[in-house]
Order: structure tokens, then sequence, then C-alpha cells
């Protein structure tokens, strides 16, 4: 189990170190604010969706602890060449997998992400894991106002 755990970690710390998809998109048609106002995590995401809505390109900028930067890089790279309906499935199994403690098999289309998973032991951290996820959601809905974890 501590291998297991190691790995997890690992793969949170690269994602933290290098993140991937950071920087802006110059033509997204697709874009929300995200705000943690516990720890001060921001972040600007912007997508590209083509006309049967399905992400082209993704890509955040802002800043977050290593956990909120991690769930976003992670995040994005699961999201391109998603359709929104599979990104609605794919929220409802993060936000699941993050605050349940029940298993779930949508935790399989998670992917990488799963590696979150043990974030639901400290909640003050699953607003961490989740405000990419706010994020994304306030973009396929077009919501204006900043996604919170509140």
């Amino acid at each position: 189990m501590n291998d297991l755990r190691d790995l997890y970690q690992e793969v949170i710390f690269d994602h933290n170190r290098s993140p991937r998809n950071y920087g802006k998109l110059e033509n997204g048609n697709c874009q929300a604010d995200g705000f943690n106002p516990l720890c001060g995590d921001e972040f600007h995401l912007s997508m590209l969706l083509d006309d049967d809505s399905i992400i082209q390109d993704i890509r955040f900028e802002g800043h977050g602890c290593a956990i909120s930067t991690a769930s976003a890089s992670i995040m994005t790279e699961l999201l391109v060449g998603k359709t929104i309906d599979e990104v609605r499935h794919l929220f409802a199994a993060f936000h699941d997998m993050v605050t349940s403690s029940n298993e779930s098999k949508s935790i399989e289309d998670l992917g990488k992400a799963s590696v979150l998973q043990g974030v639901r032991e400290f909640p003050a951290r699953v607003k961490c894991a989740t405000l990419a996820w706010h994020t994304v959601m306030a973009a396929i809905n077009r919501d204006n106002n900043p996604a919170t974890t509140e």
C-alpha cells in the first residue's frame, strides 16, 4: 500500500512541478475563472470547443497549491477529445471519488485523476482538488461568475 501511495504522490508532485496544458489559449471559445477563497488558489481556464462541442484544446493559468495545480494539470489531459456530456460525467465521477467513501465503477473513467482519491481523507484539500473541475463546469455552463469551492 505504501508503494502505491508513493506512486500517487509522485504523480501529484510531477504535475505540480511541470503542469501540463499550462498557459494562455489564444483561440479559446469557452472560458471561466475559478477561486478558492479558503487558500487563495486562482485559475483561468480556456477551452477550444469544435462545432460538435468536443474539447479540442484546454489550458489553464493562475496559481495554486500542489494539489490544485496537479488536479488542473491532470484534468486538462483527461478532457481533451471529450464531449460536454462526457465532461459532466467525469465531473460527477471525480466529485464522488473525492467526497464519498463509496467505491464507484466510474473511477475507472478518471484514469490518472484517480491519484487524487486520497484527498477525501483531508476535507480542506478536497476544495483544492475540485477547484479546476468546478471551473471547467462553469465554463461549459457559460457561467460568468467565478467558480468557487464554497
